[in-house]
């Protein structure tokens, strides 16, 4: 493969309550365990930004995929990405994954086949394929 792009980014402090800052100090702020986890809560968390991330990378898939297959999508298409954190049952922690895309104007067949397509295409879903639960589902 070749790169076109590296992030870099730099955790500091107790892990999960301490601070994360990417290389450019776009990303700059602190993080803590959610209260739902026993944690302080009042900073964001891995989590939400895996969830911000998946659901702009895949929104963008989405919209590659549109293209190629010339279907217009509206401006107020959107990406929904909840993630979630648990025991893995061995000992450890795992992750899901739930994609909602919201599609108007489309027909429900339209919007599962891009669906479909995009995660083929994005490369979040590449990465956790096979590694964690990717739920997908669309709303027309």
């Amino acid at each position: 493969m070749e790169t076109l792009y590296t992030a870099h980014a730099v955790a500091t402090g107790d892990g999960r309550n301490g601070h994360v800052a990417s290389s450019d100090g776009l990303v700059d702020t602190d993080v803590a365990i959610p209260k739902e986890m026993g944690g302080p809560g009042g900073a964001t968390n891995p989590e939400q930004l895996f969830a911000a991330g998946y659901a702009a990378c895949f929104h963008s898939a989405l919209k590659i995929v549109a293209g190629k297959e010339k279907v217009a999508l509206g401006e107020d298409t959107t990406i929904d990405a909840s993630v979630g954190i648990g025991s893995n049952g061995a000992g450890g922690y795992g992750l899901t994954v739930a994609l909602v895309a919201h599609l108007p104007g489309l027909t429900q067949e339209q919007a599962d086949d891009l669906v479909a397509k995009a995660h083929q295409v994005c490369p979040y879903s590449n990465a956790t394929r096979g590694n964690i639960d990717v739920a997908l589902s669309t709303t027309v």
